[in-house]
């Protein structure tokens, strides 16, 4: 690339373009590298990432991360990223179908429930003992309060995009167990947003309670605006708008809607992915067909595109060879931590639901995929200020881990779908995921 001396805008724009390109490449080459060892493209994109940081480039002369990502491109870099990102995150939260739980509420609300706290209460314990290390981040002293709920709530996570895909490739959506992962799985992360918007609260508000009240009550406001106000809204204008074609006008207010909802919980004090996701909850449902071509499909290929630009930006940040040797033994109880909680947490209410002890295993180690949503609830914690960055890279590391642990450990099919119970479209559901 060129020198890192004084660009004109028009260069940045273009060293911009081709690391573009550069990302593209590189997260398409190691995606499919890694199916030969039954793992989701997220696995081989993410080592992507951080295979172009410091982590590996950086170990050769030259310093090449910063000459291929010079300083002045990366805002440029990590807002596109970011643009993605909140795509994305809108059509999570639009995925999140009450149909999942058709037929095993009890099942799917006691792993849920189960796989969330179990993991959480872990990771509490375990941030108690290593809160005196991390304790501050660039200077600033972060409360053992956001530290703890922050860690719990990265550890809680199951990454319901990227399990839909595992789920798909080994042939397990219409059974019982793979449709209990993805229906767990969606109010988990529901409920780890929650707690990542606690988070924020906590720490935006520099003022104290009065701040965090405040920060309270106009999420309150916001949660209510969204559900009595924009919800209504939206399915006036489907029912307005669409019939057989997506008109161009009901894109443009989506796209708008979804902007300016993100805009408002970053004013708020709480990340803009969770204004993203809860725009994306209350879009209507009806006349799925239609908007699922002029809209799901299209927002999915966006993301496609621009999540790999996730991972560089993420990558960028990560530099293994800085940890030191304790910190590869906080490594080592993080992912001892992150991964027997998932698998008690959900195996043992699976089991204790009906579930054979295979099927029961197998459970939990579907909830225990981590992969891509890890990795957005970790650059929030950074952007949030919760993070130092030896404690960054080991979070990251735990989320490959894990992840790369889900294909292995699988069976290539489950029990026949006349055995799975009640189905919850999860072809549609697949299809409109991106293979992240």
């Amino acid at each position: 690339m060129a020198d890192v001396s004084a660009r004109s805008a028009d260069l940045i724009i273009a060293i911009t373009m081709a690391d573009i390109a550069i990302i593209l490449v590189a997260g398409s080459i190691l995606g499919r590298l890694v199916r030969y060892v039954r793992q989701p493209p997220v696995v081989g994109e993410i080592i992507a990432g951080i295979a172009l940081g410091p982590s590996l480039l950086g170990l050769l002369p030259g310093d090449l991360p910063s000459r291929i990502f010079p300083s002045e491109v990366r805002p440029y870099l990590s807002a596109i990223a970011h643009l993605g990102l909140l795509v994305f995150m809108f059509g999570i939260g639009w995925e999140f179908d009450k149909r999942l739980l058709q037929g095993r509420h009890g099942t799917t609300a006691a792993v849920s429930i189960a796989s969330v706290v179990v993991p959480f209460v872990l990771a509490v314990g375990l941030a108690a003992l290593l809160y005196d290390r991390h304790d501050s981040v660039n200077g600033k002293h972060i409360s053992f309060t956001a530290f703890a709920l922050f860690m719990g709530a990265a550890m809680s996570i199951t990454a319901f995009p990227v399990l839909a895909r595992i789920l798909t490739e080994h042939g397990m959506m219409g059974t019982r167990v793979g449709a209990l992962a993805l229906a767990s799985a969606a109010i988990d992360d529901v409920l780890a947003w929650c707690l990542l918007a606690l988070v924020g609260a906590i720490v935006t508000a520099s003022g104290g309670s009065g701040d965090f009240a405040q920060t309270v009550i106009l999420a309150a406001l916001y949660v209510t605006a969204m559900l009595l106000v924009v919800r209504p809204l939206l399915s006036f204008l489907v029912r307005r708008w669409v019939r057989d074609r997506m008109p161009p006008q009901f894109i443009v207010v989506l796209v708008a809607g979804l902007f300016l909802s993100s805009y408002a919980t970053t004013l708020i004090g709480v990340h803009a992915i969770f204004g993203a996701f809860a725009f994306g909850f209350v879009m209507p449902r009806e006349s799925r067909g239609v908007l699922s071509e002029g809209v799901k499909r299209p927002f999915g290929g966006i993301s496609l595109v621009l999540l790999p630009v996730f991972f560089i930006v993420t990558g960028l940040n990560v530099d293994i060879g800085a940890l030191s040797g304790r910190d590869l033994l906080e490594l080592v109880a993080i992912i001892i931590v992150a991964s027997a909680g998932k698998l008690l947490g959900a195996s043992i209410p699976g089991r204790l639901a009906g579930l054979p002890w295979r099927e029961a295993g197998t459970l939990g180690i579907l909830m225990n995929t981590r992969g891509l949503t890890e990795l957005i609830i970790l650059n929030a914690g950074v952007s949030l200020g919760v993070l130092d960055s030896r404690m960054f890279t080991m979070m990251v590391v735990m989320a490959l881990f894990t992840t790369a642990l889900t294909g292995p450990f699988l069976p290539k099919a489950q029990a026949p779908a006349d055995q799975a119970g009640p189905r919850a479209r999860p072809e549609e559901l697949a299809a409109a995921t991106p293979a992240a």
